[in-house]
């Protein structure tokens, strides 16, 4: 029999990493078993959810954490007269008391098994990981009394790894993509992503389980739609209940990834419910909780945090992956996930901090011709950071003064570092598009991309005092803006806007806040000339400084 230990310490042996890198494995084929690798890697190739279809009811609120189980789940951890959850001195015995999906005699099933038995190795990876999340995780199924296989299905997500990242652009242990992630509350921005929150994920993706199954009334079901959207179970079942068949899930015609997903899920049941019988062993994980969530009473820089914490800088980031830069977001959330050891320190020293500790700076010099969004550019972070680092007013920079400016000596983690960038180039990439968030104005979003409102909202066929909407998508540079007889001035950007119907050179450059002089000095064309709807016009756009 052979024995699987985990990294740091003795871990659940071998069995569960295995499932996660295969998830675009079709159902009777055996998982090639590739490495999940962390973001910047396809995360072995695991798909995440699908974005929420059209039967997702419009303004749904995640359910309150509630009894959702089969009658076989309502045992529970319980399972074992007279032990409680708590009791348990194995996490691995207190998941398997609390199994309640029925095993079943399916080859996709053995074909998985098979796998995972003959890659112990690749499960040593995974839960080498999962010992950091996993008392989390099952403590929080077992409040909603949901079946506890549920806690295996991050193996299948992503090996237990939280910067995992897909080529559909999933993250976290939980795989969510942009839209999904949203949809359920996890906010993701500059400082922060809630896909790798390690609470916060694990609470969307509860929420999301317990609407399938209520939706569904079948755990099978409902995991199935978590792969691929509820939409293509519905529909499946909807095919097949019209054709006189039986709308279980092994009789429903679903996307090959979504034939293998279930089956790898009952197989690590399986095999955690009976190493033995495959020739395995597990070591044990205590069933304690490993962190603790702590207060950081405000952005805090994170190298700092892990010196007040007496932990180091790459475990910080283990239990904190939300965050993909050198200091937590200013805007929250305001804590961390710490050791148990280490959490009473971070405690006492962090309320010893002065403001200006709190976050690692150097001074700079404004120089001529700088504005704010030059010097954000310059110590690669954001406007936000340096008026707020520097409580700024509105209003352009006066040269000499000093700013207090991000450190340049700060060195992210290698995963970390990858997680930003890939922040960063979706930035880059989709700049010229702002999504509209609660609380933004027109005025506002002009003001950070160096536009006029009357210019941003003339781009967007607007009027400068319409309403915003959340989710609302915004241009930030005139469709055409890139065409070769475009220049660009020195001292701001050139757009092209078409002319519509109505329009006239005096309302154009009232509008954009230019000239009629400039605009036909712009176009090689005179003050009397008529202009036609279609005709394409040069405009120069002033930056506006800070």
């Amino acid at each position: 029999m052979q024995t699987v230990r985990g990294l740091r310490v003795p871990l659940f042996s071998c069995c569960i990493l295995a499932l996660a890198a295969c998830a675009h494995t079709p159902r009777d084929e055996p998982l090639t078993g590739p490495t999940v690798d962390p973001v910047g890697a396809s995360a072995g190739e695991a798909t995440p959810p699908e974005d929420p279809s059209a039967t997702y009811p419009e303004g749904f609120e995640p359910p309150a954490a509630q009894s959702a189980a089969t009658e076989a789940s309502e045992a529970g951890a319980e399972e074992v007269v007279g032990i409680t959850p708590a009791q348990y001195e194995d996490l691995f015995d207190r998941i398997r008391a609390g199994f309640a999906l029925d095993d079943v005699d399916e080859h996709a099933v053995d074909v998985q098994l098979n796998w995972y038995a003959a890659n112990p190795e690749y499960l040593e990876r995974a839960f080498a990981r999962a010992e950091l999340y996993l008392y989390h995780i099952v403590s929080e199924i077992e409040a909603r009394g949901m079946p506890l296989e549920i806690a295996l299905l991050p193996v299948v997500e992503s090996a237990f790894e939280p910067y995992a990242y897909s080529r559909a652009r999933a993250s976290g242990l939980w795989q969510f993509i942009p839209g999904t992630g949203s949809r359920f509350g996890l906010r993701q921005g500059w400082w922060y992503d809630g896909r790798r929150d390690v609470v916060e994920s694990t609470r969307a993706a509860l929420d999301y389980l317990q609407f399938l199954y209520q939706e569904f009334g079948d755990w099978l079901l409902a995991i199935a739609a978590y792969n691929c959207g509820e939409h293509k179970v519905a529909s499946a079942i909807a095919a097949n209940r019209a054709a006189g068949r039986d709308t279980d899930f092994w009789s429903l015609k679903l996307p090959r990834e979504t034939r293998s997903y279930v089956p790898k899920l009952l197989a690590m049941k399986r095999l955690v419910a009976d190493p033995g019988a495959h020739g395995l062993a597990f070591s044990s994980i205590v069933n304690k909780p490993y962190f603790e969530r702590v207060e950081t009473h405000g952005q805090i820089d994170l190298k700092l945090a892990a010196e007040l914490a007496g932990i180091t800088y790459e475990e910080l980031y283990e239990l904190n992956p939300a965050f993909h830069r050198w200091a937590t977001d200013p805007a929250g959330p305001h804590y961390l996930l710490l050791p148990i050891e280490g959490a009473a320190t971070f405690r006492q020293n962090v309320l010893q901090l002065t403001p200006e500790e709190r976050m690692r700076a150097q001074l700079y010099t404004v120089q001529k011709g700088d504005s704010v969004s030059a010097v954000a550019r310059k110590f690669n972070t954001t406007i936000n950071v340096i008026r707020e680092m520097n409580n700024l007013p509105e209003g352009v920079l006066t040269v000499g003064t000093k700013l207090r400016v991000p450190a340049t000596d700060i060195k992210l983690p290698p995963k970390v570092a990858r997680a930003a960038a890939l922040v960063d180039g979706r930035d880059r990439s989709s700049r010229h598009l702002h999504i509209v968030r609660r609380g933004d104005s027109l005025w506002r979003i002009a003001r950070n991309n160096g536009l006029t409102v009357n210019a941003l909202a003339m781009m967007n066929g607007m009027n400068p005092n319409d309403t915003l909407r959340a989710g609302q998508r915004l241009r930030l540079t005139a469709a055409a803006d890139t065409a070769p007889n475009t220049v660009t001035s020195a001292d701001g950007r050139t757009v092209t806007y078409t002319v519509r119907k109505g329009d006239t050179l005096s309302r154009i450059a009232k509008l954009f806040q230019v000239t009629v002089a400039q605009i036909t000095r712009w176009n090689g064309i005179d003050v009397e000339a008529p202009i036609r709807p279609g005709q394409k016009l040069t405009i120069r756009v002033s930056s506006r400084r800070g």
